[in-house]
């Protein structure tokens, strides 16, 4: 059985997708971008700014299906520009502290022009 996870803290979903699906234990989190929810626009333009907002959009997330970052088993993550590597995994790694399984790669061009997304399997 699969459960629907959504909450207002974090950005609501801009196609025909969920936040995020529960089943068996894991929780599968579509890619999140830097989305303030209150307003819902682009929170800030530098790569600093938008991956703390990304990680802010996760927690809500995880928070709402009873988890937390510890929980997170892999991630995906996207950049805009490789450039934006080292800044992008040191804030990750301020927030991703159990050191899941993970893939980084550079892409063309993210969603509403985010420099960053990340998604995440998280397991309880």
């Amino acid at each position: 059985m699969k459960e629907r996870i959504s909450t207002n803290k974090a950005p609501k979903a801009i196609g025909p997708y969920s936040q995020a699906i529960a089943t068996e234990g894991f929780l599968f989190l579509s890619g999140q971008i830097p989305i303030n929810p209150e307003s819902n626009l682009i929170e800030g333009s530098t790569i600093e700014i938008q991956a703390r907002q990304v990680m802010k959009n996760i927690e809500a997330v995880l928070n709402e299906a009873g988890m937390t970052f510890d929980d997170a088993v892999k991630t995906t993550c996207f950049l805009s520009d490789m450039e934006y590597f080292g800044v992008f995994n040191k804030i990750y790694a301020e927030y991703f502290t159990g050191h899941p399984a993970r893939s980084c790669v550079a892409v063309k061009e993210l969603p509403k022009s985010a420099l960053c997304e990340v998604e995440v399997i998280a397991h309880k």
